[in-house]
């Protein structure tokens, strides 16, 4: 949106282009948002200013969230991880209106989500993000098991750190970090992120407090608050852990933590990045108990997962599994690749990281800093007699060439790509430069995920649906007959959000004959897509209606994680 709100501000007379591009430039550097930066270099006063002057110009309205009271019953209409994720909040309940303040009102989708969600009609109006961020950690609240031991920590600890202008001393720091409420405390945060299933611990320093959240089910969830005065102590704590150097805080540094917890060993992957008020640290959990890599506990649908498992059986050629960041298609590769590890194969993967070591599978870590590409690891396993070959991610037109000219000479390939659905993958290899007589000879199967959060059973209950709701589906009309609903009314079970867990959705293309033919024509992805339903593809939106029709997701999953199918 920074485009347009720039546009919007400059013939407005309240910035000048020089000042936007500063503010542009700066946001490429800093990853903070345009008007954020418009503050910093004194363009405006405000980003409360620049709201108004947005809301005027789409005759919406502004709010100032600190003039308003809420009630926090109104609040939780929207579920935190809604609010969360797309930085919306709502104001007060008039009748069957909602009024809500988001930080980007030409977001209909998230507008149409709440709406179906909520069952109200939804009047919005604009807030500056960061305000609202501030109003959603004020009024949900997280409970954990955190709090008691920062609350003896408070009372029992002698520690005191005092900090130099420049940050206490390194012989300090290692006094502190012995202590034992410190290093009980760093030791819970660990461990009650693997006992509640996240995947990822991030802590991060801010200039008056320090943060702790936890990646669960796809989402952060904000823990309780840690102790800022101890905050260079738990760091250094970490950083000890991972065998990283405790002076160094001006660079990036990367480690391992390996634990025992439960009778189980885990490793962390940890990241540590310098921040203007401290050091940020995500710690990456690689829990094998957490790893499902059982093909029929995915989520497939019966007559898909016969699709996918036919062709990880095949001799040669090429197999991908696209989808975004976070969408699952590792945990994909790796279940396809458990089934078919037997004793009379060779299966090399290159990958970037390993995130997780099998038995019997050759895995190498791509380092592209020394020159270790993808695509230098797939030249160097063609001589190293493989049968089966992954290829993390295909990223560029050299690995492509690469990875389909191993199909075509009698190798079974795994890769992924980042395209929205599996019609597009096509012509993502063909632009990327591949001949499209290649890709139509070579690829054997395309699949497209995601993740969606499932409904809490404990909560569940069942919802009508309104006829435009049901219209909104945009869902072939046999589909509709007899269409069901359903929602997590919040509990203590799923910390009152009414989800718990996630499962797969999956668009399973086969290349038949047809489909070769069409990419041998330089078909487009619309042509492609509707042969393919033609010949019994569910589609993404499919298939997440399915589970919604199942139980399984809510309507506000089937909205966030599909897009309406041309």
């Amino acid at each position: 949106m920074s485009a347009e709100l720039a546009s919007i501000l400059i013939k407005a007379e309240r910035i000048t282009q020089e000042q936007a591009d500063e503010a542009t430039a700066m946001a490429k550097d800093n990853k903070e948002r345009f008007e954020t930066n418009l503050v910093r270099i004194g363009a405006v006063a405000s980003e409360d200013d620049v709201a108004e002057l947005i809301g005027k110009h789409l005759k919406i309205g502004a709010l100032r969230l600190g003039d308003v009271e809420l009630n926090p019953e109104v609040v939780k209409l929207i579920p935190l991880d809604i609010a969360r994720k797309f930085k919306v909040i709502a104001i007060s309940k008039l009748n069957k209106t909602l009024l809500v303040a988001i930080g980007d009102p030409n977001n209909i989708y998230v507008l149409d989500a709440i709406k179906f969600i909520t069952g109200l009609t939804v009047q919005p109006v604009i807030s500056p993000q960061a305000s609202i961020e501030k109003v959603i950690e004020d009024t949900y609240t997280d409970a954990n098991g955190l709090s008691e031991i920062v609350s003896s920590m408070e009372e029992d600890s002698d520690l005191e750190l005092v900090e130099a202008e420049e940050g206490p001393s390194e012989s300090d720091l290692l006094s502190a970090i012995q202590d034992k409420p410190l290093v009980k405390l760093v030791d819970s945060i660990i461990s009650d992120a693997i006992r509640i299933g996240a995947s990822d611990i991030h802590i991060e320093t801010y200039e008056k407090r320090l943060r702790v959240r936890y990646r669960v089910d796809g989402d952060l969830r904000e823990m309780a608050p840690l102790p800022f005065k101890y905050r260079a102590a738990i760091i250094s704590r970490v950083k000890i852990m991972a065998e990283l150097d405790i002076s160094e805080r001006r660079l990036p540094q990367d480690g391992r933590i390996k634990v025992k917890t439960s009778g189980r060993t885990v490793d962390l992957r940890v990241s540590v990045l310098p921040t203007i008020f401290g050091e940020k640290i995500v710690m990456r959990i690689l829990d094998p108990m957490a790893l499902m890599v059982d093909m029929t506990k995915l989520g497939f649908r019966r007559e898909d997962l016969g699709k996918f498992e036919e062709k990880i059986h095949l001799p040669f050629g090429i197999i991908l599994v696209t989808g975004p960041t976070g969408s699952g298609k590792t945990t994909t590769l790796y279940s396809a690749l458990k089934q078919i590890n037997t004793v009379d194969v060779n299966i090399m993967t290159a990958e970037d990281p390993v995130e997780f070591n099998f038995e019997g599978i050759n895995q190498v870590a791509v380092k592209s800093d020394i020159g270790l590409t993808f695509a230098r690891a797939l030249r160097s396993f063609l001589r190293q007699d493989p049968d089966i070959i992954m290829v993390g991610e295909i990223r560029d037109g050299e690995t492509a060439e690469i990875a389909i000219r191993a199909a075509l000479t009698g190798h079974l390939v795994f890769s992924t790509l980042h395209t929205n659905d599996a019609p597009s993958s096509i012509n993502r290899l063909i632009d990327m430069g591949v001949a499209n007589y290649l890709v139509s000879s070579s690829t054997k199967l395309i699949m497209a995920q995601r993740m969606c959060r499932k409904i809490c059973q404990k909560c569940k209950e069942e919802v009508n649906l309104t006829e435009e709701q049901a219209e909104s589906l945009m869902v072939p009309p046999e589909q509709l007959r007899n269409i069901r609903s359903f929602k997590g009314k919040g509990c203590d079970s799923c910390n009152q959000t009414g989800k718990a867990g996630r499962t797969g959705i999956f668009e399973v293309m086969p290349i038949s004959p047809a489909i070769e033919q069409l990419i041998l024509d330089k078909a487009t992805d619309v042509e492609i897509r509707r042969v393919a339903i033609e010949e019994g593809m569910f589609s993404l939106r499919m298939c997440a209606v399915e589970k919604m029709k199942d139980g399984i997701v809510d309507i506000g999953e089937v909205f966030a994680n599909t897009a309406v199918e041309g």
